[in-house]
């Protein structure tokens, strides 16, 4: 008996799983249509990774406002494609249910449910749980956009070529943008594209905060040091991987982030262990090498490049000048910098609005209001991103964003288990690079900044992306830019995530 369901890109006919294994000798058969609309769409996700960065982070309106018209262009192209094709696929990936969830919540928090209080100074304060309602529209909408991103990584890119492209274009993107960092902060180290002047942040490359361009770098070098742990890269290539992955370890070195630095040293931890206790598939050489033995391998090639990187920054930042400054920027009066107020503060928010929290965005309205010091300074985010959901979305959004790490989490370690080398090797530096991210997280708010959120979300796509990407392409023929495209991979790629008609 068959079924007839929509495979990524056209309705294809499924045969049961008896039918599969009597008919194993027979490979199936999948047809993927490819639009000009959808390779369009492709290079928009593409040009947006790398003109995010470029563009300060965007973190100003008007980066904003081209951002949102991207994904507003994104929206147009999934149209005409599913005009093209006679449906539109949507991905059934469920790490996109948090990120509606938040969005859900910044709306709920606009709703008018109690009466205006007066603030003593003749104005009235918001009816809407949010306490910033101006802010948390800000968010939502950035949030939406993000979203629009995110999904769109999920449903086209859909075969191995594309994996390809994507992993290529961050990689190559990642390494560019280290070395432009590294020639700025050498040449003009206080100003952004050797013109802006920052008075009260330190800049590195074209990013405003040198603890979000030590995040980006997180992301983006975590892509060639998974594909090297997981023993995805061709041997003749190794070295050209190794050297990327070293210049931008080098950049975030270089910008003195102790969270960055911290986070790096987490990434590679994980990388080692996950890389040598995970079960390999040696049905090719019939070996099983020593779990010990293949663990303390991968802790000398560990510990290696991080002593590597070391002596890299010493000898390119001239001496042990860039090491002396990661060192001193520790107060021995305060080793947090203020954060340990920041957080303090943070927490009794938090105990004042439990539930839905102050409003997304509403961070830096309410702070001065449980500033215990003089009630001057305003802080615009915590410096810890956990305190500050919990504080702008209270437990609701505490929950969802939980639920997005532990699918994350258990979505990717799923698709490590492919035999696929380069797809597992994706889904472990993807994952690797978010979890750095997430542990920079505890220090600094670098994802506050759009292009490390749309890099992050990217990679997280990568990461879960089902079996489409796993199989190996041949074409037979061609007719109206359709591809067939028969499975090697795997004898019969999982497609549980797969996009569904809507018709």
């Amino acid at each position: 008996m068959t079924t007839s369901v929509s495979n990524d890109v056209e309705v294809i006919s499924v045969q049961s799983s008896t039918e599969v294994a009597r008919a194993s000798a027979k490979p199936e058969v999948y047809r993927i249509r490819h639009t000009l609309a959808s390779r369009f769409l492709v290079l928009t996700v593409c040009v947006a990774i790398v003109l995010s960065a470029l563009a300060y982070g965007t973190v100003h309106y008007w980066a904003l406002s081209v951002f949102n018209l991207g994904a507003l262009t994104i929206l147009c192209l999934w149209v005409v494609d599913g005009w093209s094709i006679g449906q539109l696929r949507i991905s059934k990936n469920p790490l996109q249910l948090p990120l509606l969830g938040a969005v859900l919540l910044g709306i709920l928090q606009l709703l008018p449910v109690r009466a205006a209080a007066d603030s003593g100074l003749g104005i009235s304060l918001s009816q809407s749980l949010s306490l910033d309602p101006n802010a948390t529209r800000l968010v939502i909408v950035q949030f939406v956009s993000l979203f629009v991103y995110f999904a769109a990584v999920l449903v086209f890119i859909d075969t191995p070529r594309r994996l390809h492209l994507m992993v290529r274009t961050i990689m190559i993107f990642g390494f560019i943008l280290a070395m432009f960092g590294l020639t700025q902060s050498f040449t003009s180290p206080t100003k952004v594209y050797w013109i802006r002047e920052l008075n009260q942040s330190t800049a590195f490359g074209p990013f405003i905060n040198r603890h979000h361009f030590a995040g980006y770098m997180e992301l983006t070098l975590a892509l060639p040091l998974g594909l090297l742990f997981a023993g995805s890269v061709d041997r003749e290539k190794k070295l050209l991987y190794l050297f990327l992955a070293g210049m931008m370890g080098v950049a975030l070195f270089m910008t003195t982030s102790r969270g960055g630095v911290i986070s790096l040293f987490a990434e590679v931890l994980f990388f080692v262990v996950v890389t040598a206790f995970w079960r390999k598939d040696n049905e090719r050489t019939g070996r099983r090498q020593s779990r010990i033995r293949r663990a303390a391998v991968r802790l000398g090639l560990g510990a290696a490049l991080v002593i590597g990187l070391v002596i890299g920054v010493a000898m390119i930042g001239g001496g042990d000048l860039p090491l002396n400054r990661l060192v001193d920027s520790v107060n021995t009066n305060d080793p947090t910098t203020g954060r340990a107020h920041f957080w303090s503060v943070t927490v009794n928010m938090i105990k004042a609005h439990p539930v839905l929290g102050t409003g997304l965005g509403a961070f830096g309205v309410i702070y001065t209001r449980f500033d215990t010091r003089n009630g001057m300074l305003r802080l615009e985010q915590a410096h810890n991103d956990y305190l500050q959901v919990l504080s702008d979305g209270g437990l609701v959004g505490a929950f969802l964003a939980l639920a997005f790490v532990a699918l994350l989490f258990a979505r990717a370690f799923y698709r490590m288990r492919t035999r696929d080398p380069f797809r597992r090797g994706v889904a472990l530096a993807s994952l690797g690079g978010c979890l750095a991210v997430l542990v920079h997280s505890f220090f600094d708010f670098t994802l506050h900044t759009t292009a490390n959120a749309l890099l992050f979300l990217v990679l997280a796509a990568l990461a879960t992306l089902n079996g489409r990407v796993e199989i190996v392409p041949r074409r037979r023929k061609r007719r109206r830019s359709t591809a067939i495209i028969e499975d090697k991979a795997v004898e019969q790629p999982d497609l549980n995530d797969a996009v569904v008609k809507v018709i």
